[in-house]
């Protein structure tokens, strides 16, 4: 049994104590050092105005400590909006040719798949790739991959079964064709482990509200330096490496940033930034290695619950196929507000129920949750008949 959380840690979330709190593939309750972190910044605002100086100062300084925390380098990462931004940056800079071909799997995050799907009125073909298995590893886009094959587009962790795809292998398999791989890495970063540089993707993009702790309206796009530079899908001051102090826009050819840099237009999210720090914090003190084994320990004993009480699952069992999200084949349109009347905070996707861990739940959290469910099914079961 998993011992990462304790009830020093547990209290900086207090929405945890407050509702049976299940959700954090949708967003996670806010914790006490972000919120400070918030207050921080806003007294700031409050009382000195600023000064913006200090707080740009800030932005890479934070900067610095995300790239750390994914193992690369300060370089390769620009703040962004969110997840989507970020993959539609990667999705406009991959160079390709009408009749070029793009791979995403079937059913993947809508978000992911528009920013292809919006470029076939131009040539682009997007190949939907069904999948052969409980999750998606090389074999599952070798058939579908030729000369003309110019990006492979994956979710780390698919939000809507918690699969956990192979996207080390599937990097390795668009290497030997010299084809992108672009990973949406929502679901994964924050809650296991992520070693960016490892997995060999050509970009990797996240927001920041799930496994990264804060509110909405943060993301951030990682681009390896040693992978041909996307040009920027816009470009301002901020990704221009030869603007004028005097903010002056001169006839001289525009020089852009090296490295991730070029893709930010400026006016940072600086809260978010501020209380990422802060999150970040928080993560490096636990380390997402005891998160990760955290989120599969309180995974195996709720599997063990699940079999017993015959609910199947979505995604896969294996540890090593499955992450922090859990999705159970409850079809039955009344669960949602069973759930809600019983003070369980948690999502209906696609094939059923999803319930997602985070380092704020306890083996008792599953316990509750597994009674809930046997008294649910019970009461459904008297509905049916």
């Amino acid at each position: 049994m998993s011992v990462v959380i304790d009830s020093g840690l547990r209290a900086q979330f207090p929405a945890a104590d407050k509702l049976l709190y299940l959700d954090s593939a949708h967003q996670t309750p806010l914790s006490r050092p972000v919120r400070a972190a918030l207050d921080s910044f806003y007294d700031q605002a409050l009382f000195t105005a600023g000064p913006k100086t200090n707080w740009l100062r800030r932005v890479e300084e934070v900067r610095v400590q995300l790239a750390s925390f994914l193992g690369v380098g300060a370089q390769e990462i620009a703040f962004t909006k969110n997840t989507s931004e970020g993959l539609n940056i990667a999705a406009h800079g991959v160079s390709w040719e009408p009749d070029d071909n793009v791979l995403l799997l079937e059913g993947e995050h809508p978000n992911n798949a528009y920013a292809w799907l919006s470029q076939r009125q131009h040539g682009l073909q997007v190949r939907l790739v069904p999948q052969d298995k409980k999750w998606a590893d090389a074999d599952t886009f070798a058939p579908y991959i030729d000369e003309r094959t110019r990006a492979i587009a994956v979710s780390h962790v698919m939000f809507h079964s918690g699969q956990r795809n192979d996207i080390a292998a599937i990097a390795g398999l668009a290497r030997r064709h010299n084809v992108a791989v672009i990973v949406d890495a929502m679901q994964s970063v924050g809650v296991l482990e992520v070693d960016a540089r490892a997995l060999g993707v050509s970009a990797l993009a996240s927001g920041c509200h799930k496994g990264l702790l804060v509110p909405q309206g943060l993301g951030f796009l990682h681009t390896p330096c040693d992978v041909v530079e996307f040009p920027p899908t816009y470009v301002a001051a901020a990704g221009v490496a030869n603007a004028r102090a005097d903010l002056v826009a001169g006839p001289d050819p525009v020089e852009l940033r090296a490295g991730a840099r070029r893709f930010e237009i400026g006016n940072f999210n600086l809260p978010a930034i501020h209380a990422l720090g802060a999150a970040l914090d928080l993560l490096e003190h636990v380390t997402t290695a005891q998160v990760e084994e955290h989120v599969l320990s309180l995974g195996d004993q709720f599997l063990t619950r699940l079999d017993g009480l015959g609910i199947a699952l979505v995604g896969p069992a294996e540890r090593e196929r499955r992450s922090h999200i859990y999705v159970l084949e409850l079809t039955d349109p009344g669960w949602p507000e069973y759930f809600a009347a019983e003070n369980v905070r948690l999502s209906p996707v696609r094939d059923g129920i999803r319930v997602s861990f985070g380092l704020y739940n306890t083996a008792d959290d599953v316990e509750r949750f597994s009674d809930i469910l046997q008294r649910g099914l019970a009461r459904h079961t008297r509905h049916a008949a």
